[in-house]
């Protein structure tokens, strides 16, 4: 039988030593408020398996596992700075574990998120909504507005598709973060993939051709391809941020890594965005003759050897079949500590 989630965690402080000292300015009503977001999100939440000290997860039985499921690398209090990730399109939480455990370690607060859509047993619905777009904007709203709670000074940053919401919300809403970090931001795709969602009723056409959308496969962190539609709905968000960059430049502390060898998301529009921006803008990009591949540049072994992957499904923006851990993710872990520390 499982505790109740509050319990566990008062009977865990206790048996640490921790309770009397940590709960005065305990943060374990913000548990409760993470965990109703996602019951509103996926319909219900459960407790996990394996639960952490120093993790709050929210488990749910519509995910995969629970390796999919958000969570929270927390120090019982709220602390200076706190680092809200958001991860890619047809990934999950996971794919962040190893910068977010780093971040946590500098003495941070670090929330991980789950995209809607994302980590599901059954995403056919989700993969096919014409409001996906939006429903991602409001999850990264509200989870900002979460944030506050866990400590004085926010920053927010993603991989990939979370990196770009992350840059639309912080260019809408420039008060609301100290700093901005992405990993594989998608600030572009492949011309290619660009020029065809700009035909009439293409949304259509893509829903149609990606018919009963499965995500599952070998990989148990990631769909086994990313869904045409949901393509589609990013490239709206790139457009949206290419739109609010021509009426006013970025100015904003920014930290990106990303492969010059990616096929998936090309560095030029991180670099466009690190040219416009006004403020200080630091970069960790990775020679292309490491021919480092666009989801391996955020995992390390350890995540590469939890990970199998399914290459039996052809995918209309991936050319890597991976996964492979990314050999400068040490030295791109201390670079995003030292733009951490200095902002």
């Amino acid at each position: 039988m499982k505790l109740p989630r509050v319990l566990f965690w008062h009977c865990l402080l206790i048996m640490c030593g921790f309770y009397t000292s940590v709960f005065a300015q305990s943060i374990e009503s913000e548990f409760d408020k993470f965990d109703q977001i996602y019951q509103n999100e996926l319909g219900s939440t459960q407790g996990c398996n394996q639960p952490e000290l120093g993790v709050f997860r929210v488990c749910s039985d519509v995910l995969r596992n629970d390796g999919n499921a958000p969570f929270i690398l927390h120090h019982n209090k709220p602390t200076s700075k706190v680092i809200v990730l958001f991860h890619g399109l047809s990934d999950s939480p996971y794919y962040l574990k190893s910068i977010a455990q780093s971040l946590h370690q500098q003495g941070h607060n670090v929330v991980v998120a789950l995209l809607p859509g994302h980590g599901k047993k059954n995403a056919d619905m989700d993969m096919q909504d014409y409001a996906l777009s939006d429903r991602w904007r409001e999850h990264v709203s509200i989870i900002m507005n979460f944030s506050v709670g866990l400590g004085q000074d926010r920053y927010m940053g993603g991989f990939s598709t979370g990196g770009v919401l992350a840059t639309e919300y912080m260019l809408l809403n420039p008060n609301q973060s100290k700093g901005l970090m992405l990993f594989s931001g998608a600030l572009a795709l492949q011309p290619n993939i660009e020029t065809l969602t700009k035909v009439w009723g293409i949304q259509w056409l893509m829903k149609v051709m990606d018919g009963e959308y499965t995500g599952q496969g070998d990989n148990p962190y990631k769909y086994s391809s990313v869904a045409r539609f949901a393509a589609g709905e990013l490239m709206e968000v790139i457009n949206s941020v290419r739109n609010i960059m021509e009426d006013k430049k970025p100015n904003m502390p920014i930290f990106s890594a990303h492969s010059e060898a990616d096929a998936t998301i090309p560095i030029s529009g991180v670099k466009d965005l690190l040219a416009r921006n006004l403020g200080d803008s630091e970069a960790f990009f990775i020679d292309e003759k490491l021919d480092v591949c666009h989801a391996d540049l955020v995992i390390n072994q350890q995540q590469a050897e939890a990970m199998s992957n399914d290459t039996s499904s052809t995918d209309i923006s991936l050319s890597c079949s991976g996964p492979s851990a990314n050999p400068e993710h040490a030295n791109m872990l201390k670079a995003v500590l030292s733009f951490m520390s200095q902002h």
